[in-house]
């Protein structure tokens, strides 16, 4: 399939998870993908596989270091068409012991990040006249999560983000989209089973239930379904979708 042929597509937090199964699924439209990440290893582990066609080392929280990053990867694969703002992390805590370091860390990451990457494309974006951005934002964009406060407030942020940058752009051929996914089969939801097991000595089909019980499926989305909905956002037949949180979590929004 080459719905993507001639288009460089880069995805941020690329080296596993959500990320990966985006980087697979660009590449298999016919994209040229490059991953960016903090962990050297997991990239090339990635590249090598033949999910992504290049890599670079950045951390999307810093602006400086993310504009080399671009410049760098421009160089080498050509003006970005897709920016895929995937990476991001959550913190879990009640909101009394949520310290302002948690919550500046939060939006760091998963508002910053997703600003950032959108400052050192957009600008080439607009000259081209072409452009897809999508941020991977989360249910917790749309709805409220306990425990999980200063992550919920930081997706909610991006949301918004979006929302404002779409009806800037809506006359430059750049569309500005979020996917909002529900808890899904990733490390990171496999990390967090473990540690309720730990600290509460329930199962793991116990704790597995305290995610899948928000989705009406009473399932984990997969990394595959998230990447088919960013798939057709970059898509031709998707230029007039912009401003929007496309959920994919069972029925749960």
């Amino acid at each position: 399939m080459n719905l993507l042929q001639g288009r460089h597509a880069v995805v941020t937090g690329g080296g596993r998870g959500i990320g990966r199964a985006i980087a697979r699924a660009l590449a298999g439209a016919g994209a040229r993908v490059t991953i960016v990440g903090r962990n050297q290893a997991a990239l090339d582990h990635v590249v090598s596989e033949g999910d992504a066609h290049g890599a670079a080392v950045a951390d999307v929280t810093d602006p400086d270091i993310v504009q080399a990053a671009i410049q760098t990867v421009v160089s080498r694969h050509g003006p970005v068409d897709l920016m895929i703002a995937n990476a991001g992390s959550a913190v879990s805590a009640p909101f009394m012991k949520s310290t302002p370091a948690m919550f500046q860390q939060m939006l760091d990451v998963n508002l910053l990040g997703v600003t950032n990457v959108t400052h050192a494309v957009l600008g080439s974006m607009t000259e081209r006249g072409f452009g897809r951005i999508i941020a991977v934002a989360s249910t917790a964009g749309l709805k409220g999560y306990p425990y999980v406060s200063a992550y919920c407030a930081a997706k909610h942020a991006v949301v918004g983000f979006v929302r404002a940058l779409a009806q800037e752009t809506a006359t430059t051929g750049v569309t500005v989209n979020a996917v909002c996914p529900g808890f899904t089969d990733t490390d990171l939801v496999a990390e967090s089973v473990q540690r309720i097991t730990a600290k509460t000595g329930r199962s793991r089909e116990q704790a597995l239930n305290e995610f899948v019980k928000h989705n009406p499926q009473q399932r984990l989305i997969s990394p595959s379904e998230v990447a088919e909905a960013v798939l057709w956002l970059c898509s031709e037949g998707a230029r007039s979708v912009t401003g929007q949180a496309i959920v994919v979590a069972g029925g749960e929004i």
